[in-house]
């Protein structure tokens, strides 16, 4: 059976949720970039600002002077997750395989769904309107048979609309686009692809030979040129319903030096671990998603090696999946981390009874912290981390010695 995949996409999505709020905002040049400072990238931007020659990623202070009446919004992390809880409830009355990709963009499968919405271009329109009806945002719809081509088509969209590629067509809706909106192709390559070869568009990277493909691209060349005859059997993911022990932060300050960020980490396995310990629940699966001041964002999926709740077998995975990840010289803003796939622990635990020295250590001095914790609160515990030296525990308040012996 032929796919029916729909991909929403509401432009500037924090921008739009704030002019739900502030009406006034409507017909402005607006963007969202983080206060008090000139060198911070503008994160997002309403159409009227584009026009102005403000672009994503743009420094505040360069902005400004290109647009004097530009209106500055800070982040609101908080405002846009509500919003887009308020968005998934209207999209799951569609189908329950529906999956969002960032704020503002969201896949729908509605394979299958002919009797109960029609065809998929009336669900499209029908989720549109009602979209734009409860939740008083407009954004643009891109049908097609699979997940790349109905993003595309909504993106390339000017206006509030639907665009449905028919099936079999895809190929000939992606020849004449542009090389940079093949999912795969950043800015080097697309660099590489104009001054070594001359390409500019889609159709030409589709003529290309698999060996001048491979010179480009290396073992990604079969995945691009599949893109670029609009091939993508990637599955529509929905969102998880199992269960979840997760903890995130926001850096007061964005952050680029690893050893600060891994500092980051370490405390958010400390605050999951004491949970899993409390619940006494072991996990076998762990992910890390962290959020680039420009927005971006990076998520990875890692196994926890053998089950465990203890920091030093959790916080290890984690770390060199982030390590591996963030390659990107732009400041860290935000921080996330969770564990699943819990599995049933033995009646009696026996790490204390047959685990090595030092570990046996670390977990004395860790089920002493939970102690504190339990008699004193969450705020009597500050975290430290030395990267060469492992894990430091600084306990305010309290007259136990708890830093590990190095």
């Amino acid at each position: 059976m032929d796919r029916n995949i729909i991909h929403l996409h509401i432009p500037s999505f924090p921008i739009a949720v704030a002019r739900v709020i502030r009406p006034e905002l409507r017909g402005r040049p607006v963007a969202v970039a983080p206060p008090r400072s000139e060198r911070a990238l503008i994160l997002s931007v309403s159409a009227e600002a584009r026009q102005e020659g403000i672009f994503k990623g743009m420094p505040l202070g360069k902005a400004m002077k290109f647009c004097p009446g530009l209106i500055v919004l800070p982040p609101d992390h908080d405002l846009t997750t509500k919003a887009c809880q308020v968005l998934a409830g209207v999209v799951a009355r569609y189908t329950p395989l529906w999956e969002p990709s960032q704020p503002g963009h969201i896949y729908l499968d509605v394979t299958g769904t002919n009797r109960l919405w029609g065809k998929a271009k009336d669900a499209a329109n029908r989720l549109r309107r009602e979209i734009k009806e409860q939740v008083q945002l407009s954004g643009t719809v891109g049908v097609a048979s699979n997940k790349m081509v109905s993003s595309i088509a909504s993106r390339v969209i000017q206006s509030e609309g639907i665009l449905d590629v028919d099936h079999g067509r895809e190929p000939f809706f992606m020849a004449p686009l542009k090389v940079n909106v093949l999912p795969g192709i950043g800015p080097v390559r697309r660099r590489i692809l104009l001054e070594e070869l001359n390409i500019t568009l889609v159709r030409q990277v589709v003529a290309l030979d698999m060996g001048s493909l491979k010179l480009v691209f290396g073992q990604q060349a079969y995945v691009i040129h599949q893109r670029a005859l609009g091939i993508d059997p990637t599955p529509v993911f929905p969102p998880s319903a199992e269960p979840t022990v997760a903890e995130e932060v926001i850096l007061p300050q964005d952050e680029n030096d690893d050893e600060k960020l891994l500092g980051v980490l370490y405390g958010l396995v400390e605050k999951c671990s004491y949970q899993l310990r409390s619940r006494t629940l072991l996990p076998r699966k762990a992910g890390i998603t962290f959020r680039y001041t420009d927005q971006e964002e990076v998520t990875r999926h890692v196994q926890v090696p053998k089950p465990s709740f203890w920091d030093f077998d959790l916080y290890a995975p984690l770390e060199a999946a982030f390590l591996k990840a963030c390659q990107r010289r732009v400041r860290v803003r935000f921080m996330k981390i969770w564990f699943r796939d819990f599995s049933a622990p033995s009646a009696q635990l026996s790490l204390f009874a047959f685990a090595p020295h030092d570990e046996k250590k670390k977990a004395q001095v860790i089920s002493a912290l939970d102690r504190i914790r339990e008699k004193h609160g969450e705020a009597l515990i500050q975290y430290g981390r030395m990267h060469e030296k492992g894990a430091r525990y600084t306990v305010h308040g309290a007259r136990e010695n708890l830093l590990p012996q190095n």
